[in-house]
This record gives structure tokens, C-alpha cells and sequence, in this order.
């Protein structure tokens, strides 16, 4: 995938409507190179084109009127609509507000989730989109209509990260629909104070759906390349704690690891697929995650 994007990863651009547009049209152009998935050929009801018979296909769509005329086997193909939901769910919580470089969580959320709607529309797949914190709760349902793209831009440029994740989040029941085929990407940095985040999680999960837990994490909380004498605030409690970087390092990300570990095998355990979505690498991956998930379900 081309990395032309990167020049356009500025506070102006992205905090813009037409800045994110442009943002997602780029991303995904250049990596789709043309394709468009939103349709498969299959056993549907518009005709598309014949094919030859080939053994274990179903002699029902062989069609008679071309034996007749030509002798040969014939299967009658059509395309089969293969649109679904997509819903991004977004931790909203002040916590996703760390910056590294000039863009904090949420900005580089915002480039993804644009893109991946982008692609949506192109596919022709109903668009949803809700941020939830203890505070605040933006819902926008699905729909496929062109304009609600625009829409979809203008309220992740209106989310508020303000406090934390919910302890107990009375409208999720809003927020996911178990009776139609949904593909639910849920996007945060998995902080939560004991495990009101992977509970939640866990209750999206059904027969009929696939969820993605995309986990947002910055080079530098992923290394630890901190040097001397600091103080670390956390962003949702304002609690501070000064510590020596060399001495904490070894301790903190061997605590890093095993949490990091620990959820995964839980989403896992629970058929839910986990995705570490780093800020300083291409996005390619989560694009190409993104196709797989969306294929298994049309």
C-alpha cells in the first residue's frame, strides 16, 4: 500500500471534513487499486453471465435453452446483493486523547474509521458509528444512503473524549442488533479500571455477527523509550505518579505484555478477533483485516 497518506496526517487536515474525505479517497484508492467487492457471482436473481457445467454443481441452474441450442452445459449465474451492517463502536474515553507526533488516538481513529467507511460505501454496506464514554453517547444507525457518509465524517468530528469507559453502560442494548448479519468493529485502548471494557465486548458477540476489537496503542507506550526523572498523569483521572524511567521500564511492559495477552486469549476464547493497531505503522493491515471479516459474512 502506498504511504502518500502520511503527508496529509496534519491537526488541520484531519480535523476537517473535506481533510478526512480526502484522507480516506487517498488510503483507499491506493490500496484497492480499483477493486470493488460489493458484489459476488452466485445462484441469485438477475442474470449476469453463463459459465460451463463443472462437476458438483447444482443441476438446478443448469440452463436448458442453451443444451438446446448448443449442446453443452451451461450454468446460469447471476449477482447476489452481498451488502451488510458495519458498525464502529469508539471508546471515547479522555484516555484515547494521548498524543505522539502531533495526532492523539482519536485523530488517528478518525483517519481509520474515515477510511474504512469510505470502503464501506464504495461496497455499498450500511454505515453505523457510535463513541460512548461515562458522559456522553453518539449514536448514528446504520443506513447506506451516498449522503450518510458525510454524516458519518461530521460526527466523529464531533465526538468529546471526556472521562472514561462507563462502569455500566445502560444503552449498549442500542448499539448492536442481534437478529441481522453485523460486522462490529469496536476501537479502543483497552484502559479500564477492572473490566468494564471486556464485558462489554464480550456482550457483542453473536451467532450472527463478527466482531473486531482494534487495540490502539502508541509506539511509545508499546516501548517504553522514556528517559530520567518523570511524572505520568493518567488523562481520565488526573491521578500523577512520578517515577524513574530506567528503573520502571522492565516492570511496565512485562505488566503491558501479559494484559495484552490475557485479552486476547479471552476475545479469542469468546470468537471475537483482537488487532493491535500500532499509531507509527501503515494501516494497511487493519484494511486488509477489514476484507477478511467483511467476506466472511456475505
Amino acid at each position: 500500500m502506498k504511504s502518500d497518506y502520511q503527508q496529509l496526517l496534519k491537526p488541520d487536515i484531519v480535523k476537517s471534513i473535506s481533510g478526512l474525505s480526502l484522507i480516506a479517497k487517498v488510503i483507499v484508492d491506493g490500496y484497492m487499486s480499483g477493486l470493488n467487492h460489493s458484489r459476488r457471482v452466485g445462484p441469485g436473481m438477475e442474470f449476469s453471465q453463463f459459465r460451463s457445467y463443472e462437476p458438483g454443481d447444482d443441476l438446478r441452474l443448469l440452463d436448458w435453452k442453451m443444451l438446446a441450442r448448443s449442446g453443452r452445459y451451461y450454468i446460469k449465474q447471476s449477482e447476489i446483493e452481498t451488502n451488510i451492517a458495519v458498525k464502529f463502536i469508539l471508546d471515547s474515553s479522555k484516555s484515547m486523547l494521548h498524543k505522539e507526533d502531533e495526532l492523539s488516538k482519536m485523530d488517528h481513529v478518525r483517519v481509520l474509521v474515515a477510511s474504512l467507511a469510505y470502503l464501506c460505501q464504495n461496497q455499498g454496506d450500511a454505515l453505523g458509528l457510535f463513541a460512548l464514554n461515562e458522559h456522553h453517547l453518539h449514536s448514528l444507525y446504520p443506513k447506506v444512503q451516498k449522503q450518510h457518509f458525510n454524516r458519518l465524517l461530521l460526527e466523529l468530528l464531533n465526538i468529546e473524549n471526556e472521562g472514561s469507559w462507563p462502569k455500566n453502560p445502560k444503552d449498549s442494548r442500542k448499539l448492536h442488533d442481534r437478529t441481522h448479519k453485523e460486522l462490529i468493529f469496536f476501537i479502543t485502548d483497552m484502559y479500564e479500571e477492572q473490566n468494564e471494557l471486556t464485558a462489554f465486548i464480550k456482550q457483542l458477540k453473536t451467532l450472527r455477527n463478527e466482531v473486531v476489537v482494534l487495540h490502539v496503542m502508541g509506539k511509545n507506550e508499546l516501548e517504553f523509550n522514556y528517559n530520567g526523572n518523570l511524572t505520568f498523569e493518567d488523562l481520565e483521572t488526573g491521578a500523577k505518579v512520578k517515577l524513574n524511567a530506567t528503573d520502571a521500564k522492565k516492570k511496565y511492559l512485562t505488566s503491558l505484555n501479559m494484559m495484552m495477552k490475557n485479552t486476547k486469549d479471552m476475545l479469542l476464547a469468546n470468537g471475537i478477533s483482537y488487532h493491535l493497531m500500532r499509531l507509527d505503522e501503515n494501516i494497511g493491515e487493519t484494511i486488509e483485516l477489514f476484507l477478511k471479516k467483511r467476506n466472511k459474512l456475505v
